[in-house]
């Protein structure tokens, strides 16, 4: 097939190789002129994966027009805060009926509004929807090592044709009918990874670590189910699979950025020293929104909101949680 992959990013660039090496041609289009050059000189993307060359196959572009020019997908890989400006620029240009893959891992800030979501508003309904996400760190893949996703939408046949075009026998790819909760799973995990980094830079132990994720699994699930999710899928490849990898692995961006804070550095600082995207800052911002208006509580969130964004230390954050009054661990997850 002919697969466009709109964003220059890390994972854009796994899923060329992945999708080169199933036989399909893919062409990568990129917002800025001058690094979609750069990538098609070099056939590597050095700014976001050193080291790991693009197919020779793969073909770029920053035309508009031709990005869409006969493409039968569309792989969408940019980060979610810019899923909407990108895609006014695209919008006209895409046919109706043309299925488009959301690869981003966020909640759009203001609207509230999932990946899948803003782009069903950017293109006026007119096409085909999924979501692919997973604990898929993207160096891992392009060094071919077994990794796996999961793919949701609300049309079963474009997931079994996304899963049939992205599995390997690197890359297995799983289908799942809740296009909600495999999104909520990759965005809220992200804000969790922050709170892990965190607490990574202040040397806060393996207790403590595996305290977060059991908790921060809770919130996540809680939240996902109060917006129509199945508490199933929190337990699966988008939810804890994706929590595990984000929280654990040293290639993670929030985890990282995280660990830089709990180290001492502003938040501003730790921003200005990450390459890529760190959804989850913007995703605080969203995830919290989002669980003041279902009347969903979650302390961890709004801790690293307070870290982020009201100026709280770590170590101030931390105290907060742990004085909370004291619950069964059985009524949290209702």
């Amino acid at each position: 097939m002919n697969v466009t992959i709109l964003g220059d990013g890390a994972m854009p660039t796994v899923s060329s190789i992945i999708l080169t090496d199933n036989g399909h041609r893919v062409r990568v289009w990129g917002f800025f002129p001058e690094q979609i050059a750069e990538l098609a000189a070099r056939r590597e993307n050095t700014r976001y994966l050193p080291g790991v060359a693009f197919p020779q196959s793969v073909r770029f572009t920053s035309d508009v027009a031709e990005a869409f020019d006969g493409a039968e997908l569309v792989l969408a890989g940019m980060p979610t805060q810019y899923i909407r400006p990108s895609w006014r620029r695209l919008g006209k240009h895409c046919p109706a009926g043309l299925p488009i893959v959301s690869a981003a891992k966020g909640i759009e800030n203001d609207t509230c509004l999932r990946p899948t979501e803003v782009l069903a508003e950017v293109t006026g309904g007119r096409n085909p929807l999924a979501a692919l996400s997973g604990p898929n760190i993207a160096r891992e893949i392009a060094q071919h090592k077994v990794a796996t996703a999961t793919v949701a939408s609300a049309d079963p046949g474009l997931a079994k044709l996304v899963q049939k075009l992205f599995s390997t026998a690197y890359f297995r790819v799983y289908t799942n009918p809740d296009l909600i909760g495999v999104e909520l799973g990759g965005a809220l995990k992200n804000v969790v990874a922050i709170a892990a980094g965190i607490l990574d830079g202040m040397e806060a132990g393996d207790n403590t670590k595996a305290a977060l994720l059991t908790r921060g699994l809770v919130e996540i699930a809680r939240l996902g189910v109060a917006l129509g999710a199945r508490r199933e899928t929190f337990m699966g490849l988008a939810g804890l699979g994706d929590l595990v990898t984000t929280c654990v692995s040293p290639h993670g961006r929030n985890r990282s950025f995280g660990e830089a804070v709990g180290r001492g550095r502003s938040v501003a600082e730790a921003l200005a020293a990450t390459a890529s995207v760190v959804e989850g800052v913007a995703t605080t911002k969203s995830v919290l929104a989002l669980a003041r208006r279902h009347g969903v509580e979650m302390p961890i969130t709004q801790a690293v909101h307070a870290v982020l964004f009201e100026g709280q230390s770590p170590r101030e954050a931390i105290a907060g949680l742990m004085m909370r009054a004291p619950k069964g661990e059985d009524a949290e997850w209702a």
